[in-house]
């Protein structure tokens, strides 16, 4: 059943929203008719539930060891008949990604929550909890100036953060109705998600996966940077190349930010085995969700 990533910048109110969603979903479960509903159970995920604390963001290899445990417990969790409510910061958008095909990969929809909470409310909550001497509640000061600054908003014109549902500071709950609706749906009417080969893949087999998936995807940046040395000032445009159309943005892309995309992708697909044919098509895809 579903994934609902909540997502926003350090103490926000991620938890509180979280608190509601569960309340409402469970409300809507136990007083169903319908005998898939009823069976339904809601799993909520947050750094509690893991065993972690603020100070797990100090360094990358603790903060990247925690995004691995919030995955397996997502990935572990996922069925079908759990509603998996991942309440963390996901504030980086190749992690919702991954989460995203995790949730396509096993038929069933997903969304993203923004806690919409303005970074100065933010800071005078993580303010008051600091001075209150709940220190584990509470980001230390540049943990937290540093999280704010990396923060990625999510972007509703992205897949993987579609359907977006942002919670306003002042709102007195999520749009919970809403968010039902569109993950579980209607008495008798179960929400599905097709996958796609991009999501249904299988173990890596053949010996030079891992080299094509380097060449194909070195092809593609080589053709973009050739176009862009070659109409300066164009103002980006559509890049039509074998397989696909690559939609460029105004300002020109540095080779970095193309080959940071390009090792995101890798990392993505290193443990699966896409078709040859479908390196290329998979990669624009992934550049056009990227480069917006």
């Amino acid at each position: 059943m579903p994934l609902i990533l909540i997502s926003g910048y350090p103490a926000s109110g991620k938890t509180y929203r979280s608190n509601q969603l569960v309340e409402s979903f469970k409300s809507k479960i136990q007083a169903s008719s319908d005998a898939r509903i009823s069976r339904l159970k809601v799993c909520h995920i947050n750094h509690q539930s893991l065993g972690l604390d603020r100070h797990v963001y100090r360094e990358a290899r603790t903060e990247k060891d925690a995004r691995a445990t919030e995955y397996s417990a997502v990935k572990r969790a996922l069925g079908k008949d759990t509603v998996v409510i991942a309440d963390s910061l996901n504030y980086i958008k190749g992690f919702r990604y991954q989460l995203y095909c995790e949730a396509k990969a096993v038929h069933t929809p997903s969304c993203v929550v923004h806690v919409g909470t303005p970074i100065s409310s933010c800071r005078e909550i993580n303010t008051r909890i600091l001075e209150s001497g709940s220190k584990d509640d509470g980001y230390p000061v540049d943990i937290f100036d540093n999280l704010v600054y990396r923060y990625e908003e999510p972007n509703g014109m992205t897949r993987w953060d579609s359907p977006l549902f942002t919670v306003p500071y002042d709102d007195e709950a999520p749009p919970c109705q809403d968010i039902w609706d569109a993950m579980v749906g209607s008495e008798g009417k179960a929400k599905t998600v097709k996958p796609n080969p991009a999501t249904v893949m299988k173990p890596a087999t053949e010996s030079d996966y891992l080299y094509e998936l380097d060449k194909i995807s070195q092809g593609v940046l080589n053709v973009i940077m050739e176009w862009q040395k070659d109409h300066p000032g164009d103002g980006g445009g559509e890049l039509a190349i074998a397989e696909g159309t690559i939609e460029l943005p105004a300002n020109p892309v540095s080779l970095p930010q193309l080959q940071r995309f390009r090792r995101q992708f890798i990392s993505l697909n290193r443990l699966h085995n896409l078709p040859k044919a479908r390196i290329r098509s998979s990669f624009i895809e992934y550049l056009n969700d990227n480069l917006v």
